[in-house]
């Protein structure tokens, strides 16, 4: 079987999607692996590293989608690219397949078996290859340090000669994976944490971490089955801004990593909330990419208002792109050999399994995931 592996194109993408020790076990499987020219250069993974392993080296961008069984990727697959698969294949990568709705029936029409690795469940058994979890704990690390270079001031208390500087308060809003890493990551370099979120379940999490969780009252909330939080009514949502504009005017350093799956990441922080902020105090939108969580800040960018930076830059795994790396192509690793059949050396896609039911978007020229189908009112 036939496992391709792709460069990728998207503007500004530093990580590969399958670095050569995992390249190895997959040739081990038994696995025909080629990979195309060029995949691992930005992460100083030559083209004779992957050779020495057992794959195949190949600089025909074409050659390679017509052939391939199974297509690995990190982001995304070009539109115009989506016709050159040979049909029956499977591709893997992630989808953004809600906010892809002319990709994801271009895959349906071509006939390709597209698996979404977002969409994998979050299950003890899939943990292994839970892409979302990996990034997005980089992601929780790398926040605190962009947040730290813009700040002008240190994190922890220090006693000098001079005298004593206090401690820097961080106030983190959203206590998933990133949110968790964000918060012992600014315990670690000697913060004051205080931390938010609307499920009243995390509060131990929190609290074990060293930091101080910020209650509101909103009444009940709660948490879907993979652990997200459920969307908040208006009301709710006024409660939360007015309980977080005193934490957030206090802080040197805020950082918001709420998302909605699915869906626009709902607006946390507005202009007035930051005009009560200190001046050269720091913001970081974890969500900007998927819409934001602060009025006014903007993708790839860093804005001042009134004093105020807000940090908006995407992709942050990227910053530490070798670890990415490494830790995606772990996940995409373990996706492929929990579903080898190493009797036939050919990957089963097991279409009752529940990883597949959850992260299957198209199968034989059919959209296959349910909560695709009832989402997009398919």
């Amino acid at each position: 079987m036939k496992i391709a592996v792709f460069k990728e194109k998207h503007p500004g993408e530093t990580r590969v999607p399958l670095v050569p020790a995992t390249a190895e076990k997959l040739v081990k499987l038994g696995a025909e692996l080629v990979v195309e020219s060029g995949t691992g250069a930005s992460c100083r993974f030559s083209d004779e590293q992957y050779q020495a392993v057992g794959a195949r080296v190949e600089s025909s961008r074409e050659v390679l989608l017509a052939e391939a069984d199974i297509i690995l990727r990190l982001r995304k697959p070009p539109l115009e690219e989506v016709g050159l698969m040979r049909s029956g294949a499977l591709h893997i990568s992630y989808l953004d397949p809600f906010n892809e709705v002319e990709l994801v029936d271009a895959l349906q029409k071509a006939g390709i078996s597209a698996v979404s690795l977002e969409m994998i469940p979050r299950s003890t058994i899939a943990q292994k290859m839970d892409v979302l979890s990996s990034q997005a704990n980089l992601a929780g690390y790398v926040s605190v340090l962009l947040g730290i270079a813009e700040m002008q001031k240190i994190l922890p208390m220090m006693t000098t000669p001079a005298g004593t500087i206090k401690p820097a308060k961080v106030f983190i809003i959203g206590v998933g994976v990133a949110g968790l890493q964000a918060i012992a990551t600014a315990k670690r370099l000697g913060a004051r944490v205080e931390a938010f979120d609307t499920r009243p379940v995390v509060e131990e999490q929190v609290k074990s971490l060293g930091a101080k969780f910020v209650k509101i009252d909103l009444g009940e909330t709660g948490q879907t089955k993979d652990g997200y939080a459920t969307q908040l009514t208006p009301e709710q949502m006024q409660l939360q801004k007015e309980g977080m504009a005193k934490a957030c005017a206090q802080a040197d350093l805020v950082i918001t990593t709420a998302q909605l799956f699915g869906r626009k990441a709902p607006l946390l922080i507005d202009r007035a909330m930051i005009s009560r902020m200190q001046p050269g105090s720091v913001i970081v939108d974890m969500a900007v990419e998927s819409g934001g969580n602060v009025e006014g800040s903007v993708l790839d960018e860093v804005v001042d208002t009134g004093g105020v930076k807000i940090i908006g830059l995407g992709n942050l795994p990227g910053k530490v792109a070798l670890t990415a790396s490494e830790m995606y192509s772990a996940n995409l690793g373990n996706f492929i050999t929990h579903f080898w059949d190493k009797e036939s050396k050919e990957f089963k896609l097991n279409l009752d399994d529940d990883i597949i039911k959850g992260a299957l978007i198209t199968h034989q020229g059919a959209l296959f995931s349910e909560m695709y189908k009832n989402i997009m009112n398919k």
